[in-house]
Parts: C-alpha cells; structure tokens; sequence
C-alpha cells in the first residue's frame, strides 16, 4: 500500500477521534529540559505589573534574577531604571546558576559616595551556559556579579547597569524551558544522530516555528564538521511555520526545490522527528507552496518515515559478550563463542564487538605487553601494527563500507584509529586530540554507536567529544567536561542511547549514574549490592546495563531506582562485560 493511500486512512481515524494539537500547543515531556531560543527583548509589556513597592536593593536584584526565567514577556526588565530600560540588550546566551545563591551588599570600599546609590554582589555557582545556538554547555565554577542600584524618584531601587547576558537558576531553567532533540545525520551515513537544545515553554504560539528555524541554522558549535544537514545552506522559511485548519502543521520552506529526491526525504525525516517533540499534528512540508517531494503527499507523520535509528543500534538478536580469564564468553549463557577467542587461543584482557556482530577486536596479553587483534567473529583475528604500550578496551565506529574502524588509546595519551589498507591489513592512524589529552591520561574512551561523538574518561572525568573528520584528518573536538567537581573518579563509561551514557565510578555514595550528553542532570542509580570498586559497566539501547564490581556482573534497567540483581551467569570475579558497538 502507497505511502499516500496509508496517510488517507491514517488522516480519517486522526480527524474522527483524536484532538488534533496546532503548531501552538506542545506536548512537553516530563523529563524535559530547559533552555534559551534568544529573540529579540522588547520594553515591558504594560500589562506587566511594576515590582512590589519598598524592596531593598537586595530583593531587587534576587527578583530580577528569578523574573530573567521569563525570556519572552521579559519580566525582567522592570527591575531596571528607566534608561537601562530602553537601552538594555542582552546577548543571546545565558547563564545558569545553582538554586541557592546570595545578595549582599558590598564592601565598604567598593560602596558609592552617593547615597542614593548601592552595590550588590550577587554570588553564586555556574552549572553552565546556554550559548546563542541553544544548547546548553556544562561549566562548574564561581559566579560573582557586582550590580550597581539607584534610588528613584518615588524611593523605589531600581538596577542601573544589567549584565550583557541573562543569569537564571537551574530550578528556574527547568521550569520555562524543555529540552528539544534536533536531529541532524552521521558524516558518511543516513544514521540520525541527536542534537540537544533548549526552547522555552511559553508562550506555545510560534514554539514549531523556533525548532524549524534552529534546524535550518545547523548543528550547534559541539557537533559542527561532526555531522551533516540535508537542509544545506539555501534553506529558509518563506512565512511563518502555522497550524492550519485541518489541524496539520505547515512548514513552508523555500531554497530547496533543486535538492535531490533522496536528499528531499532526508529533510522530511529531520524536520518531522525534531517537531514531534513539540507537537503531534501531521507535518505539511511545502517547498515554495507545492508538496516538498513532487508526486507525494505534503502530509507527514513520523511513522512515515524509514528507520534511520536501526542504523545506530545492535541488533536484539546480538546479546552481548564478556572476557572471562582471557577467554571471551556470552552474556547470555555464559558460553565460550566460536573460534579462538573463546577457546583460549588468545590471552583476551580487553575487547569489542562491532555494530552488527561480525567482526571482533581484542587486546591480548603477550609475554606482558598488550596487542590489538581484530578478525570476523568464530575466526583467527588478524594483529593490527600496535603494540608496545597499554591499550585501552576497543571501540568499534560503523563505516560506510564493510570492515568498519576500530578505536582505542595507547598509554593514555595516544588516540589512534585502525582501518584496513587496500593490502588487507589493520593499520593505526593517529586521531588528533589535544583538547582531550590536555585534561589529563585517557583510561577509557567509547564512540556513539553513530560515529559522531566519543564518550571518554579522562583523569577520572567524563568528557563528551566530538568526531570531526577531514579530508586530512580526524580529531577529537569541543570536549565539554560533564558534572565536573561533582562526578569524579570515573572507571568505565558506556553510551545508553544516542544521547544518554552510564558511568561507573570509585565512589561508594555514587557507584553508577546516568547524564545526558550535555551535562545538565545527573541521575545516581540504586547502590544497593554493589561493591566498590566498580569495574566496568556495558549499556546498549533496549538492553539491560551490566556492571561489574569486585563480586561479579550485576545487571538493573535503565531505571534509576531499581536494586541491582547478580547476572545469572555471572562469574565470581574479573568478568569484563561489553555489548556492540
């Protein structure tokens, strides 16, 4: 049956029993999260009441703070006298602080000599920043901010100098904002990969709108050169993106009416899964008035689409594998596989499994120095030209072709790539990663099941980088250091989706957690049964995580509050799980 023949019958059953939502109304996830779609701030409303009279300057100042979480009615603004009230422009960035944070007036020194004149420090602690793409960058640090006030005429304290940029806090950002996931594609693959950004709640009218127009401007400065845009750079809106009457949501864009076919469909995937966060109307994409893909229906719902998310994800059928004293085993059953590696042939420490099952690397232990292998899955593995130094556990990122590029780290310090040459033959290639190597020694480091990012420990940090590649190169780029001062002595990190990882730490109050790739929460898991040290930890989407601490392989859900259980064919010890990828 033809795409459009399924939609006719889809759009009936829709119409007849279901509410149809406009562009206007949003169904925000729970677990949203917040964020900044900077526009342009205009005066206050007058229907915007006036600060409560009598506040001293301290008050101002906190009120001005918590009215900042209102970017679009700009409540802020009326805290501020009236010059730096038509003056006052901020950036389109802002910062995010803890909840509890002081006003104090200043030193005596820092004091003005006019009466009528107060400073106030406001303090407090950075969780973060959203920068002017909307995304949120993870930061941890003091914020101290001198705000200057000036007694009005009617004795009421108003701020006279405002700072550049907004500051909020995270309880404030929670409330207003909910987190938006832009897709974008892999650099050599139709895999979708997640770009997370943050639109504020209200008001709901306009709020598609601001998801189209931060799709059509690109990916955000973490994921720029990381991955690709079907939009291009001609794409635009020729009118604003509107609900309709028949409840469908059009998204009249202009500049893509050359594109290919194909690269037409692509567009279609992006923009309808980035809207479905925000609305569950079908999508009316348009391309200068007429359907965007000639012959089909404008008409789009996201169960249109092929399976771009398969292209990211093991297969369920691929159940995971352990190393157990050298020799490589199933998850499942706790059976050696095929082949040598479970046979002993090889003194397996380390291993990996690649995306879709077939291939396998290990690093083996050879009269006490380490060796990369990598060969087809029940086979002999072939030796890659790197040895002479520690090795971290491989990590396997899917290619375009059929032999794939496996990843790992040499004494810390070194990030190389391993690609099969025309001669057959596994040969390392250094990865460029300064910014990585320059927070500390590498002891672990994971790619996205995308190839677009890498999970990495670093000096017992999580750090989230970027896979950038060049005709000349491929380098580690924008790492964002997740929870800093909060999350330490990380052991072992593993990718739970595209845009979630688990870590295991040394911490025996925070053995295992869970954060998205921005940094903005952190979610600690049951520490019930387990026992420190926390070894390893093996996730996968669909799949239960496995850790392994000093007893053996403990296995919970990707909820949070669930009590660890012993793996059923757990070992008693040195068990070091993995799943694809």
């Amino acid at each position: 049956m033809s795409r459009v023949s399924c939609r006719k019958r889809t759009r009936l059953a829709v119409l007849l029993g279901c509410v149809l939502l406009v562009a206007g109304c949003a169904n925000v996830p729970q677990e949203s999260q917040p964020q900044v779609v900077p526009g342009d701030r205009l005066a206050p409303s007058a229907d915007i009441p006036e600060p409560q009279k009598g506040l001293d300057a301290l008050d101002v100042v906190r009120n001005f703070v918590h009215a900042s979480a209102l970017p679009v009615t700009d409540n802020a603004r009326v805290y501020l006298n009236e010059a730096a009230r038509k003056s006052w422009s901020p950036t389109k960035s802002m910062t995010v602080i803890e909840d509890r944070f002081d006003t104090v007036y200043g030193a005596s020194n820092q004091l003005p000599p006019d009466p009528d004149e107060q400073v106030v420090l406001l303090r407090g602690f950075t969780i973060g920043n959203v920068a002017p793409d909307s995304a949120f960058i993870p930061t941890k640090g003091d914020y101290r901010l001198p705000v200057t006030l000036r007694k009005q005429a009617g004795g009421e304290w108003r701020i006279v100098d405002p700072p550049g940029g907004l500051v909020i806090t995270e309880n404030d950002f929670t409330q207003n904002y909910f987190r938006v996931p832009l897709y974008f594609f892999a650099q050599d693959s139709n895999a979708l990969v997640l770009d997370l950004r943050y639109v504020p709640s209200k008001p709901q009218a306009g709020l598609a709108g601001r998801v189209v127009d931060l799709l059509i401007r690109g990916p955000s400065s973490g994921l720029a050169g990381a991955v690709r845009s079907p939009l291009g750079d001609q794409a635009a809106t020729e009118s604003n993106v509107k609900g309709e009457a028949d409840g469908a949501l059009v998204v009249p864009l202009t500049g893509v009416d050359g594109y290919s076919v194909e690269q037409k469909k692509l567009i279609a995937a992006q923009l309808v899964l980035s809207l479905q966060s925000v609305t569950t109307s079908r999508v009316r994409l348009l391309s200068d008035g007429k359907p965007l893909i000639d012959g089909e229906d404008a008409d789009w719902l996201p169960s249109d689409l092929p399976s771009y998310g398969t292209q990211a994800s093991p297969s369920f059928d691929l159940p995971g594998l352990m190393v157990v004293n050298g020799r490589i085993r199933s998850l499942e059953d706790n059976a050696p596989i095929p082949g040598p590696v479970g046979s002993g042939a090889y003194q397996v420490l380390k291993a990996a499994q690649s995306l879709d099952g077939k291939q396998l690397a290990i690093v083996e232990s050879v009269d006490g120095q380490q060796r990369l292998r990598i060969g087809e899955f029940g086979r002999d593995a072939q030796s890659a030209e790197l040895q002479n130094g520690t090795l971290t556990r491989p990590t396997w990122r899917p290619t375009s072709g059929s032999s794939g590029e496996v990843w790992s780290v040499v004494d810390g310090v070194q990030v190389v790539r391993v690609q099969r040459n025309p001669d057959n033959k596994w040969v390392p290639q250094a990865v460029i990663a300064d910014e990585i190597t320059s927070l500390g020694t590498i002891t672990a480091l994971r790619l996205s099941r995308d190839g677009s990012r890498a999970a990495v420990v670093v000096g017992g940090q999580l750090v989230i980088a970027a896979v950038v590649r060049t005709q000349d190169s491929v380098m580690l780029r924008e790492p964002r250091v997740l929870k800093g001062g909060d999350l330490a002595g990380v052991e072992d990190v593993d990718w739970l989706s595209q845009d979630t990882v688990v870590v295991a730490t040394s911490s025996a109050s925070l053995p295992v957690a869970k954060l998205p790739i921005d940094g903005l929460r952190m979610d600690p898991f049951n520490s019930s049964n387990l026992t420190q040290p926390v070894r390893a930890i093996a996730a996968a989407p669909g799949s239960r995580i496995v850790v392994a601490d000093s007893s053996g392989l403990w296995t919970a859900s990707s909820d949070v509050g669930e009590v660890w259980r012993p793996h059923p064919h757990s070992p008693s010890s040195n068990a070091y799980p993995f799943y694809p990828g």
